[in-house]
């Protein structure tokens, strides 16, 4: 059976069997990859802890007929024990693999794949708020994925912001002529915390207050959601 490598964040894992475990990863190569990494569950393992969610690997596989085999695996970013030793980082960690899970549902991309793991290892260094690095790669990765929101100029008519009603199915901010009835209003640093999240202004995000960041995330949420057309069930545990 053909043999090949590939770089992959591990994104979930369940078990199977009593030693066996199936691992579902983002790869950089071939998008989503479902595979079997055989007796990982076992103490003598010598490549377990390497396949543990949020971790990166190099990984060597031989292709099955139905699921194929891990037989190597080499640790390229070790995020996976920073991440869940904070319950914070691990709720975002969970929201942001369930995120990059469902995009890549479609073609592989390696823009996606390079963002998911830039976000792990800014998770992992714990000197950004877990609550600002999920909302920034949410914001970021629909971005990628075709569904870029605006926070400027309303996304309806044009006109010039700032503004500071939200419609999330029209894509950002809108002007009050193009209000949706119901549309939340945000305060003004909310509407600039979501830019500076979106470009990816760490500094500019860190000098918000905490009634900002809430708005911000609720919106973060809703427009990823909107857009997956499903919600994420690590929602349900991560949600302030």
């Amino acid at each position: 059976m053909p043999l090949y490598r590939e770089e992959g964040v591990v994104l979930r894992t369940h078990k199977l069997g009593e030693a066996d475990r199936i691992v579902t990863l983002l790869t950089r190569g071939r998008g989503l990859l479902r595979a079997v990494a055989k007796g990982v569950r076992r103490t003598s393992s010598k490549f377990g802890a390497r396949l543990e969610p949020f971790m990166v690997a190099d990984i060597q596989c031989f292709e099955g007929r139905t699921l194929d085999t891990i037989t190597q695996a080499e640790t390229l970013g070790a995020y996976g024990p920073a991440i869940s030793s904070d319950y914070d980082r691990y709720r975002a960690g969970s929201v942001m693999v369930e995120t990059a899970e469902r995009l890549a549902e479609g073609a592989p991309s390696r823009e996606q794949y390079a963002l998911l793991v830039g976000a792990l290892r800014t998770l992992a260094a714990a000197k950004i708020p877990a609550d600002l690095v999920r909302d920034g790669y949410l914001l970021r990765a629909m971005s990628l994925a075709g569904w870029t929101p605006g926070f400027d100029a309303c996304v309806n008519c044009g006109a010039p912001g700032p503004h500071t009603a939200v419609a999330v199915q029209l894509g950002g901010v809108t002007c009050e002529n193009c209000r949706l009835p119901g549309s939340p209003r945000l305060d003004p640093g909310s509407v600039s915390l979501l830019a500076a999240l979106l470009a990816g202004d760490w500094d500019a995000a860190l000098a918000s207050g905490e009634r900002e960041r809430g708005q911000a995330a609720g919106i973060a949420a809703a427009y990823t959601q909107f857009h997956l057309e499903r919600g994420l069930r690590a929602f349900g545990s991560s949600r302030q």
